[in-house]
């Protein structure tokens, strides 16, 4: 493997970790990095190994997760391992019913347009689309939680079932590629009556099954591409993909209370219009 490897490993594991929950679209500023300046594919030998490659990386992000809601994952089932909940497990509102409830949605719809998806929306066409959609649902969710005074929203521990179901239905817009799960769960959740940071944690909280069973099915059917000249290029975008998921987690929460999703939808619709300005003088 050559630095230059090294470095194509490092920067899609940046680009997967930094955007992967962050209401920006991960899939689509990997369709963009990737397949307009680094072309993974041809350093791997195939389209199939660098597919194969953007799941496993897809696993580090995953794990970042697990780390920073670790004891609120475990309260799920009723056991306190952290102590940092607003309630106790026992007093806490949000069960694993709750997860599986905003999982189903996205799940069946997934299974059912999976060959029209990976057909027709994986284009940089259809993405920067998304990313322009998905902006206009973020200011929406932003512009409707300012219409009530002194709006606070419900926290992730008074979800209700029925929010529980209508934010997995948000969820399912991201089967659009570049519009963003995080964004839509995370405007559908604002919409139906939660906080901003609540919408956050319930967004990255189901993330955790839905996008570690995602990767693993397609991973299993991938297992061959997993030939010893390509794990250590897997390693390094893996590794990448854990840290910077890790720090872009942290700094989002943190942030999410404070600005809300204006700026990311303004960002959103500003990387859309350079991009086609771009894409289509070339082609």
């Amino acid at each position: 493997m050559t630095v230059w490897d090294i470095i194509v490993a490092l920067i899609l594991g940046l680009v997967e970790g930094l955007t992967e929950f962050a209401p920006v679209s991960s899939t689509g500023h990997m369709i963009i990095v990737d397949d307009m300046l680094l072309k993974s594919a041809e350093i791997l030998g195939s389209p199939e190994v660098a597919n194969t490659f953007k799941v496993v990386i897809q696993l580090g992000s995953i794990m970042a997760v697990v780390i920073v809601f670790w004891s609120r994952l475990w309260s799920l089932v009723g056991i306190n391992v952290g102590g940092a909940m607003e309630k106790s497990p026992s007093e806490s509102r949000l069960k694993l019913t709750h997860v599986i409830v905003g999982l189903l949605p996205a799940i069946v719809l997934g299974f059912a347009f999976e060959d029209f998806i990976d057909t027709y929306l994986f284009r940089i066409e259809t993405v920067l689309l998304a990313l322009i959609a998905g902006s206009f649902l973020m200011i929406l969710a932003d512009w409707k939680s300012k219409q009530t005074k002194n709006y606070e929203g419900a926290s992730l521990d008074e979800i209700t079932y029925k929010q529980a179901f209508l934010i997995g239905l948000f969820q399912c817009i991201a089967l659009w590629p570049g519009f963003s799960r995080s964004g839509a769960t995370i405007s559908g959740g604002v919409l139906m009556g939660l906080r901003h940071r609540a919408a956050a944690d319930f967004t990255f909280i189901m993330a955790v099954p839905i996008m570690f069973g995602a990767s693993a099915v397609s991973l299993v059917k991938k297992l061959d591409f997993m030939t010893a000249d390509v794990i250590p290029f897997f390693i390094v975008g893996f590794v990448s993909a854990f840290v910077f998921a890790w720090i872009s987690i942290r700094f989002f929460l943190s942030l999410i209370s404070r600005i809300k999703l204006l700026p990311f939808a303004i960002y959103r619709i500003v990387l859309a219009i350079v991009l086609g300005i771009v894409y289509f003088s070339v082609i």
